[in-house]
């Protein structure tokens, strides 16, 4: 079968963000997919990584439009005049609508760039997705998201092509978390403009993935008048080799410092307020021994200054490449985990599993991410808003570094991203088979 993978951000790009629609395009062709990748040549980026743009295969074709979203440092600035700089940390419930910010220049910068500063790439990305599904034979397209955005794409598609399967990939979930969270603008239009959006793309698409179950209960809550089989779950994986019991019980070399490594970037769902405050609060004979490592962008000001605080403790190494960032876990002790976000899993979290060393999570209690923990047995967890439980767990990591349970190695195994991609490559076929009788029926008739 022919797929047209759409993805505003892709190889050389870096960044967690790239990882989904790369393993597929990666892994996809091992099941007799043949894909074409329609991306934004000049997508803001914190960095770029060309260790991930040879990761593609040769047989995939990728088409590069342009896009008018910002630079990255631009936009960064933009979204800082229009929030203030604030951080976020709480989540507004769904039906409320939050308050609009009180200056009517920050709500007109804001509300222009809905439902994110990536809706110019849509001018381009559409006629270019009319063409190559018109001109490559496409029997289906996946349309990855955030940027949400995108999204708008399956229903102008469905207007055009009224029987193509049309699949919806949410790598995060919106409205309910995300939209507060880390959103370029969460006031009330654009709460508005990001439910409709959302609607649209869901009844248009033949199928929406989400990447936790959490996330497609979440969904499937809102469209009680559509069908369960429409909403699945995929999760994400890592692209390491799984670690053996050997690999992950080998000594380290000793060194006077415990080394704890957050990769990834920090922003509003995981903001480190609580973190830092658990480690000021740390008895000084354990606080001397951590040194804490920071691999990625700080987003807010007001995290970089808090992290900051702490002193010789840390360490912020800022963007690396995806490989550089993943050979740093060779020689840290623990692997950082700080989550507010109780429906979605950060790609980093596999990466964490297929680095094979103990995981420290700061996470929601009632989340995905502490069930992953406890189901991998993976590492240890503590209420992310709970500073004191959070000290105790750096305590007994410290402490007792030689007492960690066996990790389920089958588990974590599964979530390598070629099995995941095998399973995605079924899900498109059953699709595709289901549209193609469908059609056939219609023709009989």
């Amino acid at each position: 079968m022919n797929l047209l993978l759409i993805t505003f951000s892709f190889p050389p790009a870096g960044g967690v963000g790239v990882l989904r629609a790369l393993s597929l395009a990666k892994y996809l062709p091992e099941s007799d997919v043949r894909v074409d990748v329609l991306t934004a040549r000049n997508a803001p980026a914190v960095g770029k990584d060309l260790t991930l743009l040879q990761q593609v295969p040769s047989g995939v074709t990728v088409h590069r439009t342009w896009t008018l979203d910002l630079p990255f440092w631009l936009r960064k600035s933009v979204k800082k005049a229009v929030t203030g700089g604030q951080a976020r940390q709480k989540v507004a419930p769904v039906s409320q609508a939050p308050t609009k910010a009180g200056n009517p220049l920050k709500r007109a910068i804001g509300n222009l760039l809905l439902p994110d500063p990536q809706v110019g790439w849509l001018p381009f990305a559409f006629p270019a997705a009319v063409r190559i599904i018109r001109a490559r034979a496409i029997d289906a397209v996946v349309i990855t998201v955030p940027p949400f955005s995108s999204v708008k794409l399956a229903s102008r598609l469905r207007r055009v092509f009224p029987t193509l399967p049309i699949i919806v990939d949410f790598r995060d979930e919106w409205l309910t978390t995300t939209l507060d969270l880390v959103s370029f603008n969460n006031n009330s239009k654009a709460r508005e403009v990001a439910q409709k959006t959302e609607s649209d793309a869901v009844h248009d698409a033949s199928a929406v993935v989400l990447v936790t179950e959490a996330a497609r209960r979440e969904l499937q809550s809102r469209y009680p008048d559509l069908s369960q089989e429409k909403f699945l779950w995929i999760p994400n994986g890592y692209d390491v080799a799984p670690p053996t019991p050997k690999e992950a019980s080998a000594a380290k070399a000793l060194q006077q410092k415990i080394v704890l490594t957050y990769i990834g970037t920090v922003y509003g769902s995981t903001a480190p307020g609580s973190f830092i405050e658990a480690v000021r609060n740390l008895p000084e004979a354990i606080r001397s021994r951590l040194h804490l490592r920071f691999i990625g962008h700080v987003e807010v000001p007001e995290y970089r200054e808090q992290l900051l605080s702490l002193g010789e403790t840390v360490e912020l190494k800022g963007f690396m490449p995806q490989a550089e960032a993943l050979a740093a876990i060779r020689d840290t002790d623990y692997l950082l985990l700080i989550t507010h976000d109780k429906i979605n899993v950060a790609a980093k979290f596999y990466d964490y599993l297929g680095g094979g060393k103990p995981i420290l999570g700061a996470v929601h209690p009632e989340g995905d991410v502490r069930r992953l923990l406890e189901e991998t047995r993976a590492g240890l967890w503590a209420d992310v808003d709970d500073s004191q439980e959070i000290g105790r767990m750096l305590i007994q990591a410290v402490e007792t570094s030689s007492m960690w349970p066996e990790p389920d190695y089958e588990r974590i195994a599964a979530y390598h991203r070629r099995p995941i991609s095998a399973r995605y490559a079924e899900l498109l076929k059953q699709i595709v088979a289901r549209a193609r009788t469908t059609q056939k029926e219609q023709i009989h008739r």
